[in-house]
């Protein structure tokens, strides 16, 4: 018995805002802003939400996997940035697809959080309670982005990826190993605040409402813990750095995943990437990128590759699979 991604889908919003658009809302450059993160645009929501964006992606993964919104037993939707605390997104998600007898819920590991609820929907199917799953990650970063903060708002765009699990009886291939960290006592390196605690019996302190980032402790994290996160994965499964045809990495920054190739002591060709068009989509990224290269017919059967999201949390982890 294996577990295998049957179908891909994503999603973006129409919007797409480019470096020099962005350089007339804050002090930068498209020269700047590539040279340090390698991103060129990314997509900005205009009504578009973390649910209608979750509900595309997911269709279209299914529509790829020859399945129907009826048949899905599982739905988990990652994200970070939900318009509604209740009910969860992946409820409404579910509504709009035409799953009815699917159980739902949300998952939020922030940049990490796809590839954890892919580890959470693996352990339902291994151990036999579903057949199948659909995973979404979904984000609408650009309401929680200091529009005027040039750290920050020229990383992050809209999106969503999603991709259908499925049990199989073939004992070959599928997901072969999985690895999650989570490292809470440098949360700080990156946060948002929620809503404040209020009522009539206490008032909160006042947070600053948006993303805040310490980018040297967030380069660091990631170009040191990833790799060993990827060489646990790979160990797991039985393969080595040599063995993987692709690594589908979170897009967070040309830089960091140049660092971790290098830690690595892999090529570059091996890392594929579209941040430079979509920007960092946090939970979104992964599947993204997956789907992106399913499409265009990269991802030949057989084939190894290794996923891995890190982000804030801290949260990281690894996949190894065989196409």
């Amino acid at each position: 018995m294996s577990v295998r991604i049957m179908g891909t889908g994503s999603a973006l919003p129409k919007k797409c805002v480019s470096n020099e658009e962005l350089a007339q809302l804050v002090d930068t450059s498209d020269e700047w802003i590539r040279e340090r993160t390698g991103i060129g645009s990314r997509h900005i929501s205009t009504g578009e939400t973390v649910v209608s964006l979750a509900a595309e992606a997911c269709c279209k993964a299914l529509e790829n996997a020859g399945r129907k919104g009826e048949e899905v037993a599982l739905l988990l939707v990652a994200t970070c940035t939900p318009e509604d605390a209740l009910p969860c997104a992946a409820c409404q998600v579910q509504d709009r697809i035409g799953a009815a007898k699917a159980v739902a819920y949300d998952l939020n590991a922030a940049c990490a959080g796809f590839l954890f609820a892919v580890h959470t929907a693996w352990a339902y199917l291994e151990a036999g309670i579903y057949d199948n799953a659909l995973i979404a990650g979904a984000e609408v970063l650009s309401k929680i982005v200091d529009w005027n903060d040039r750290g920050t708002c020229i990383l992050f765009g809209d999106g969503a990826g999603a991709v259908y699990l499925e049990r199989c009886e073939e004992a070959r291939g599928g997901i072969l190993s999985f690895v999650q960290h989570s490292d809470g006592g440098r949360g700080a390196v990156l946060s948002c605040a929620g809503r404040e605690q209020e009522n009539p019996y206490f008032h909160g302190e006042h947070r600053h409402p948006y993303v805040q980032m310490d980018g040297r402790e967030v380069f660091s994290f990631a170009v040191r813990q990833v790799p060993e996160a990827v060489r646990e994965a790979l160990a797991k499964a039985g393969r080595e750095v040599k063995d993987v045809d692709l690594f589908v990495l979170h897009q967070a920054n040309r830089r960091i995943i140049e660092g971790i190739a290098k830690r690595l002591s892999a090529d570059m060709e091996r890392f594929p990437m579209n941040l430079e068009r979509v920007g960092n989509t946090s939970s979104a990224a992964v599947p993204l990128l997956l789907d992106e290269l399913n499409r265009q017919g990269r991802l030949r059967q057989g084939m190894t590759l290794v996923l891995s999201g890190f982000g804030a949390g801290l949260t990281y982890g690894a996949c190894v699979l065989q196409w």
